[in-house]
């Protein structure tokens, strides 16, 4: 399995066989003049809830026109690495209307991952409550996490960082940092969760995850950024300890070693990992029928290469990796399909829209 998985990563830069040829598909920006867009969640009327890291949200209607900040969002801590992340629908937001949105929050001394909801009516969020704070502050403006998604259950997953400083605590259990967090859409821990001490935690030992998918089958997907090297993507499992700081594939910024290990009994492999690390940030696993040579493949965004990494997958596993729409040259920071089909790729201050050729 290692040496496979290494094997992989020494040909991340080549296109595998059934790679798909740029002639495939076309570019072009569905919206653009955002400030720092970090996630998008399509509306059923076509318009799409947008995320800007400075602490907006906005909608943009079905032609890609933003409109203006939505009224009642909560205050985000904007420092470093935080800002306003996330934003999903309940799963009956048709009947509810109910918007969660995870952001950084507190102060420079005290600060931490959160989710609000609210009530979307018109251009304002209504009945906003807090539902969660991270239990574990820090005093550090970066590693937060931020991605959330619901299972088929109905219960919420989010995932937190290890603040950066602190990445011992992405180990013990009792700490909110380094890990998956899973609770009711009230915000309170859920049922079946695999350490009675630790409500909250599904899953634990990662660095600062900021991709995060479910299947239409249940498949928890998550990939997570690693120090200098080492980045990686899991299938994450209830209980399962993914390993930081204790074993890794990159080692820390100034060179020096981490941990001399890449692999220890009771700690799970990654799928996939990436030396040197591309910066992955968004995470879509395409399910649709438009482009049907990708159907069941991972996009994933990556920051340092300006562009997007398919992933295909076969057997539940990654069978191969393609650089795709290199054309965007520019930071991506979330990708995600839409209810066209297509996909929506989140650059620093546009969107754009991948189609079929004409």
């Amino acid at each position: 399995m290692i040496s496979m998985i290494r094997a992989a990563c020494l040909m991340a830069a080549i296109c595998f066989s059934g790679c798909t040829s740029a002639a495939d598909y076309r570019l072009e920006t569905w919206a653009k003049g955002l400030d720092l867009p970090w996630s998008i969640a399509f509306l059923p009327d076509g318009s799409a809830l947008v995320t800007e890291l400075g602490g907006q949200l906005r909608r943009v209607d079905v032609s890609g026109q933003p409109g203006a900040p939505i009224e009642n969002v909560p205050a985000v801590y904007f420092a470093g690495q935080g800002g306003l992340f996330d934003v999903v629908l309940h799963p009956r937001f048709t009947e509810n209307h109910i918007v969660y949105l995870s952001y950084a929050e507190g102060s420079k001394k005290d600060n931490g991952t959160a989710i609000a909801r609210g009530r979307l009516n018109g251009n304002s969020l209504e009945d906003v409550d807090v539902i969660f704070r991270n239990y574990t502050r820090k005093d550090t403006p970066v590693h937060y996490g931020g991605r959330m998604a619901f299972l088929p259950d109905g219960s919420l997953l989010l995932t937190t960082g290890d603040g950066f400083d602190y990445r011992e605590a992405a180990q013990d259990i009792d700490s909110g940092l380094g890990k998956v967090l899973r609770m009711n859409d009230n915000g309170t821990p859920a049922a079946g969760n695999p350490f009675p001490g630790a409500p909250y935690v599904y899953s634990y030992g990662h660095r600062n995850p900021q991709g995060l998918a479910v299947s239409r089958s249940g498949t928890v997907w998550l990939h997570e950024h690693g120090p200098r090297g080492g980045d990686e993507l899991n299938r994450v499992e209830s209980g399962v300890n993914y390993g930081w700081p204790a074993i890794t594939y990159g080692v820390d910024y100034s060179g020096a070693v981490i941990s001399p290990y890449t692999e220890w009994e009771g700690m799970a492999q990654p799928e996939y990992y990436w030396t040197p690390s591309i910066a992955p940030s968004g995470l879509a696993i395409y399910e649709a029928d438009l482009f049907p040579e990708w159907k069941g493949d991972l996009f994933v965004g990556a920051l340092v290469d300006q562009e997007v990494r398919r992933l295909d997958i076969s057997g539940g596993k990654v069978a191969s990796e393609e650089p795709v729409f290199s054309e965007v040259a520019a930071r991506v920071r979330d990708v995600r399909v839409g209810p066209d089909s297509m996909l929506y790729i989140l650059t620093p201050d546009s969107i754009v829209k991948v189609t079929p050729p004409r």
